[in-house]
């Protein structure tokens, strides 16, 4: 059995993982903007850039 279960995760993987980079640039630029705690919203944004690496080097 090739796949199954894990190979349908291992599918969904790259698109959940953009919809958590998306999440991270939002919350981050909120936070930077509103002036709250740019040091968490930088991190936020420096979050997201690792995780698109880790979509962009799972997909190739």
């Amino acid at each position: 059995m090739t796949g199954g279960v894990y190979g349908s995760i291992a599918s969904a993987a790259p698109a959940i993982a953009m919809l958590g980079v998306f999440a991270c640039v939002i919350g981050g630029v909120q936070l930077i903007r509103t002036g709250r705690d740019r040091r968490k919203g930088v991190l936020m944004l420096a979050m997201a850039l690792v995780l698109l690496g880790n979509v962009l080097i799972w997909t190739l």
